[in-house]
Order: structure tokens, then C-alpha cells, then sequence
């Protein structure tokens, strides 16, 4: 295979409760450190708030919420990966943030079988490192569900 027909995906790196997760780069608009947010009334559990991005409300989503992991204790840093969904910006809360890293389809594999459901329908597939397995979010299901219930 030459390498002009090698397709690379590039993922930012983020961890949620241990595990590592690919947020597509080309969504991922900012990566912020951890920012005051503004509660929402009778917002989804997952809706942790909104913050200011430069003047724009950015609706902010606890991953591990929407995960259905446990909660992270109150003085547990987080990090904000800013991606754009249909126009409007949305907050992904995480523990922390690596490493963008450009993958080939050499290590893609679809979702598990029996990965929890609810990871599965939040997941496009993993990619298998040298010691780790990075599962792909699925950012407009990830966003579906949350953002439908908050409107």
C-alpha cells in the first residue's frame, strides 16, 4: 500500500474515569483549562451549565454524567474540549486532555458487542494502541440526547 493511499484520522486524546477517548480533531474548536460555569434551571443531569467563550454561551456537558461513570469529587481538576456541532459550540468536561494523535485505519475496530449499551450508542468504534484501547466518541450522539432534553 503506498503511502498516499494511507487515511489517517486525527483524534484529541481525553480521559473520562481511566479510560481514553478520540474526540475527532476536525470538531474540536478550543481545549480549555477548567471554567466557571452558570447553572442551568431544571437543565439534564449531564448539562453541567453554560460558560463565556469569547462573548458566545457555550452549553457545558459533564461526560462522566453522560457516561453514566461515577461523579468526579468536587476538587477533582477537569478540563473543557470545545467542539461545534450544527453551528452552535458545546463544553465537553473531561478529567484531562493528551495528545492529538493522527491514526490509521490499521488500528480501527468497530465498538464491541459488549461494551455497557450506553457506551456503545456513544461510540463510533475504538483504535488499538501499543497499551491502551482509545474508543472514538461519537459526538452528535453524544450531544443528541443531552441537547434534545435540554431545549
Amino acid at each position: 500500500m503506498s503511502s498516499e493511499t494511507i487515511e489517517l484520522c486525527e483524534y484529541v486524546t481525553v480521559v473520562i474515569d481511566g479510560q481514553s477517548f478520540g474526540v475527532p480533531v476536525l470538531l474540536v474548536q478550543d481545549v480549555l483549562r477548567e471554567q466557571p460555569l452558570t447553572h442551568i434551571p431544571l437543565a439534564p443531569a449531564e448539562i453541567a451549565g453554560s460558560l463565556n467563550l469569547r462573548g458566545r454561551v457555550v452549553t457545558a456537558i459533564d461526560l462522566r454524567t453522560r457516561l453514566g461513570v461515577e461523579r468526579r469529587v468536587d476538587d477533582a481538576p477537569s478540563m473543557n474540549v470545545v467542539v461545534e456541532q450544527d453551528g452552535e459550540l458545546y463544553s465537553l468536561i473531561v478529567d484531562a486532555v493528551g495528545d492529538v494523535l493522527a491514526l490509521t485505519m490499521e488500528t480501527y475496530e468497530p465498538s464491541p458487542v459488549t461494551l455497557d449499551p450506553l457506551w456503545l450508542d456513544l461510540t463510533a468504534g475504538l483504535h488499538r494502541l501499543d497499551d491502551d484501547l482509545m474508543l472514538i466518541l461519537d459526538i452528535r450522539q453524544v450531544l443528541g440526547e443531552a441537547v434534545a432534553e435540554a431545549a
